[in-house]
């Protein structure tokens, strides 16, 4: 079941990489809700969230908890938004962003055509709070 997010993750396609180690991987989406909206992912390609083994699914989580710190810490927002949609693209991944207000939330309103600085400046942001957190030995170079 190879998805767009194995070719990211192969390196097939290019991807914003902010996290990377041996079984969850985290990047930037291509349409975010707001600055700083992530993709965790696991590297297992496996479709529904239901069905992953529970071992992954609590890796990606706590991928997901460093990440939501560092949205929250680059972009000084009160909360961090965790959705998990799953109906884009066949492949587990959640998504983590900055979060003021509730239509944060609303995946539907996400930008579809954001600039390549906007989302060069969003990973450096990130990769910078990561490191500042602590988590510098997953966050590529």
């Amino acid at each position: 079941m190879a998805s767009v997010f194995s070719a990211i993750i192969a390196g097939d396609i290019p991807g914003r990489f902010v996290w990377e180690d041996d079984d969850v991987v985290a990047f930037l989406t291509i349409a975010p809700v707001t600055q700083g909206h992530t993709l965790v992912v696991p590297r297992q390609e496996i479709d529904q969230w239901q069905d992953v083994d529970g071992a992954v699914f609590a890796k990606v989580t706590a991928v997901a908890q460093a990440i939501g710190r560092g949205v929250r810490k680059g972009w000084d927002a009160p909360r961090a938004g965790l959705l998990i949609a799953g109906i884009e693209v066949p492949h587990l991944h959640l998504h983590v962003f900055p979060a003021w207000e509730m239509n944060n939330f609303d995946i539907s309103g996400a930008d579809a055509n954001p600039s390549a600085e906007s989302l060069d400046q969003a990973a450096a942001t990130l990769k910078g709070a990561l490191r500042d957190l602590g988590y510098g030995d997953t966050v590529p170079a």
